[in-house]
């Protein structure tokens, strides 16, 4: 049997969906709620707790309670590579013209604000691994993060890793100044000869780290998917490693695979 807060956040639930609330909206005051349900102030605040932790309201400490504004759903599906292989050779002002956020979002070059920082890391036993190269090789890190304007938190965080002495062969990989770089990561290895065979993407999920929680604007409750992208050129080559960290209440990973017909 549903408990009374239960009951009165599946009120207050319905009220959102139903338009009556409608986003961004205050609602009224915690005291005031307790008394229009004719229930205790500790009730209604588990009952706006749970609504809090299903991500359908925002509360701001000193201000208030507010219908949460629905983020921006970023759709990535498996295609995206290709796309971006064919955009790999294209005339610059084509690259420029679009990248594989705005893809990704159906926003363009001017809703978005892009951030990037390098710094060059020592191969871990994770990452050389992957690499085969020994532990301690230089790495150059890549972190990137992407937003709407209309919004403060990232879609994502990427961390992008790069042995350095391979990309070092064109110094305007090693200059952050060159973001965003049209054409993307696949251009850029483009510029030193390599080409992309295959890119291998291995998804997981777990809680996040209170960083994430902060940087993503996670409600309670939500988890972030974790997806390691591997791209290997024509050689058999590790070329690439990218940890892309996702909010798991506005991502949506889309595979389609086409099957060999009998």
């Amino acid at each position: 049997m549903a408990k009374q807060y239960e009951r009165i956040a599946d009120q207050l639930r319905q009220r959102i969906r139903a338009g009556e609330l409608e986003p961004g909206q205050r609602l009224p005051a915690e005291t005031a709620l307790a008394k229009e349900y004719k229930t205790s102030l500790p009730t209604m605040r588990d009952a706006l707790g749970l609504l809090l932790s299903e991500g359908l309201i925002d509360k701001k400490h000193g201000v208030g309670n507010f219908v949460r504004k629905p983020r921006k759903l970023v759709r990535r599906d498996n295609a995206r590579h290709q796309w971006e292989k064919d955009r790999a050779r294209a005339a610059e002002t084509e690259r420029q013209a679009t990248g594989a956020t705005e893809r990704d979002t159906g926003l363009t070059i001017s809703d978005l604000s892009f951030h990037a920082t390098y710094s060059e890391v020592p191969a871990d036993e994770d990452l050389a691994a992957h690499f085969g190269v020994p532990v301690g090789t230089r790495l150059v890190e890549r972190v990137y993060r992407t937003n709407h304007r209309e919004e403060a938190s990232p879609f994502n965080i990427v961390r992008s890793y790069l042995v350095h002495d391979v990309v070092a062969a064109n110094p305007d990989l090693l200059d952050p100044s060159k973001e965003p770089w049209p054409g993307g990561t696949q251009n850029q290895l483009h510029t030193i000869g390599i080409e992309l065979d295959r890119i291998v993407e291995r998804v997981t999920a777990r809680p996040p780290t209170v960083e994430e929680t902060e940087e993503l604007g996670l409600q309670g409750g939500v988890a972030v998917v974790v997806l390691r992208k591997t791209s290997i050129d024509t050689s058999g080559r590790v070329v690439e490693v990218s940890d892309v960290t996702m909010p798991g209440d506005r991502t949506e990973l889309i595979f389609t695979t086409t099957l060999d017909r009998w």
